[in-house]
């Protein structure tokens, strides 16, 4: 794969289990429906995981905006490439949003409630205050990116499993800070789903939170900005 398309399959992947075990917790007549924060935080470790496996080799396994600017501020990763790999990932994050909504479209039909249905494209603040929202991004990112720095694939490749340590750093995130603002930690996971909100038809759609919308996007690349800076001043 190039890394254009590493990039889009990768975070499309992410998206498509990351968001669809949201709709199988908040929309109304699934199996999984209420079933809670503990399975939406282990479908989205779930979902990084596969991502990650899947894009690794071909493009390294950005799958998200403050990685790529992270990499590129501190001269770990070209500037001129950062413009493919975010439309790449944008689009990733549009097409697993838009499959999520064909997969579950009988059950946004049944669900009445249009905050259910934004929560399965992108998210929320539990309590809405913009500096603690934004703080709550930008430290949840701060953490991801640094940490994520600091795993190197052994020497004995394990193939898939090389994966696995994202996949829990991201497990973490969410337990332990997620419930603030739903740990987007990652502006291509939230804007291209937000965009698809904004678009598709549904009933009781209700509006897309666009007065919100730049906390996951700006808060995210700020805290991965700052990690990156952190750990190249250690080494």
């Amino acid at each position: 794969m190039t890394p254009f398309i590493s990039e889009f399959i990768g975070t499309a992947l992410l998206i498509t289990l990351g968001n669809g075990v949201v709709a199988n917790v908040v929309l109304h007549k699934t199996y999984g429906q209420s079933s809670g924060w503990i399975v939406i935080t282990f479908g989205w470790a779930i979902a990084v995981f596969v991502g990650v496996f899947v894009s690794g080799t071909a493009s390294g396994a950005h799958l998200n905006p403050a990685i790529t600017f992270a990499l590129a501020a501190v001269g770990k990763f070209s500037w001129a490439k950062v413009p493919l790999y975010i439309t790449a990932q944008i689009l990733g994050g549009m097409l697993g949003s838009f499959l999520v909504f064909i997969l579950y479209r009988k059950h946004f039909d049944e669900t009445e409630n249009p905050a259910s249905k934004l929560a399965v494209f992108c998210t929320s603040p539990a309590i809405p205050n913009t500096l603690y929202n934004f703080l709550s991004e930008f430290i949840g990112t701060f953490i991801f990116v640094l940490c994520a720095l600091y795993i190197v694939a052994s020497k004995n490749s394990l193939g898939a499993l090389d994966a696995l340590p994202v996949a829990l750093l991201v497990l973490g995130i969410g337990l332990s800070l997620g419930g603030t603002t739903g740990y987007a930690i990652n502006p291509a996971r939230d804007i291209g789903p937000r965009l698809v909100h904004a678009i598709l038809p549904m009933k009781n759609k209700g509006n897309s939170n666009w007065s919100y919308s730049w906390i996951p996007i700006i808060g995210p690349i700020a805290g991965g900005f700052l990690a990156a800076l952190v750990y190249s001043f250690i080494f």
